[in-house]
């Protein structure tokens, strides 16, 4: 198998978007041209809405650990509070680390060699958070052209065992499948059915020991279609264990690292891929702004697929 080095210095966006002697921070997602948003927005003629965020709450994925699910603190309930009138109110506070459910992984979230995307040293990140390529950089959102290239359907199974690598072929076979044409600067959704094994057997361990997901060769496939943002419904985007023995998650380094590009994770495609199915259209218009957290390297999401 080829390097992920090798790979990523193929398929390196450094230097692609540098304008007026300004290093870009954006990655592919300047790929969302406003010629393609608006064109994405014709997608839009039933107003049927689809939530593809999970719930942000103490049933969420997380096993403890490195990342917790969210805490909700209710800071005021309405006791012990004396207004003039009637009034009383209730105010709450969440603790959470900002990658804990659905989220999209900022450009400052994974490097290696000392280097962040578009050269930018890992110095930049610090315990006062990411001087370079933070999340707050996509504060104008990523919006556009969705689509769903459903794997697990393909397969004709509910979800895709553990470890199975998803490979250009597999993807080219379900868009054949779903008569789905891919366009430059498409956000694609991919889904492998392993949120569907969360919430069958609700299982937090189960589902972060491994996982389905894209293989390296897919670095090449996203990047020679234009891809702007990829996201999925397992945890990691790609397949775990790995394919690279000594090497941790040389896809997320490839896509991140060297072609900037914005991954969403943890997503719910279930509703979104009945309904796909049903009348055939795997393209939508999606919305799936980040929290601009200054500074910060990845944000909390509620992603919108509309069609």
């Amino acid at each position: 198998m080829e390097d992920f080095r090798t790979i990523g210095r193929r398929l390196s966006n450094w230097g692609r978007w540098d304008s007026d002697g300004v290093r870009d921070e954006r990655g592919t997602t300047n790929l969302l041209t406003p010629e393609r948003i608006v064109a994405a927005a014709g997608l839009v003629t039933e107003g049927k809405v689809f939530d593809l965020g999970i719930p942000f709450g103490k049933g969420g994925p997380q096993p403890g650990g490195g990342r917790i699910n969210p805490v909700l603190l209710v800071s005021e309930s309405g006791d012990d509070q004396d207004f003039p009138g009637a009034f009383h109110y209730a105010d709450d506070y969440v603790f959470m680390p900002l990658q804990s459910a659905s989220q999209w992984d900022g450009l400052a979230h994974v490097f290696y060699d000392d280097q962040l995307y578009n050269g930018f040293p890992t110095s930049a990140v610090s315990a006062h958070g990411a001087r370079h390529c933070s999340i707050d950089k996509q504060a104008k959102g990523i919006v556009g052209r969705g689509v769903l290239i459903d794997v697990a359907a393909d397969k004709g199974v509910d979800w895709l065992p553990a470890g199975e690598v998803i490979t250009p072929d597999d993807l080219d076979g379900a868009l054949a499948r779903q008569g789905t044409e891919l366009r430059p600067g498409d956000i694609v959704a991919v889904r492998t059915g392993w949120r569907r094994k969360f919430l069958a057997d609700s299982d937090a361990t189960s589902f972060m020991a491994g996982e389905p997901g894209l293989g390296l060769a897919c670095c090449d496939w996203l990047h020679r279609h234009e891809v702007s943002a990829v996201c999925s419904d397992n945890w990691a985007i790609e397949a775990l264990p790995g394919e690279v023995d000594g090497e941790t998650l040389p896809v997320h380094l490839v896509l991140i690292r060297d072609m900037g590009m914005t991954l969403g994770e943890i997503l719910d495609f279930e509703e979104l891929a009945t309904d796909c199915a049903a009348d055939g259209r795997f393209a939508f218009f999606l919305c799936a702004p980040p929290i601009k957290f200054e500074r910060a390297v990845g944000s909390p999401i509620n992603p919108l697929a509309i069609k």
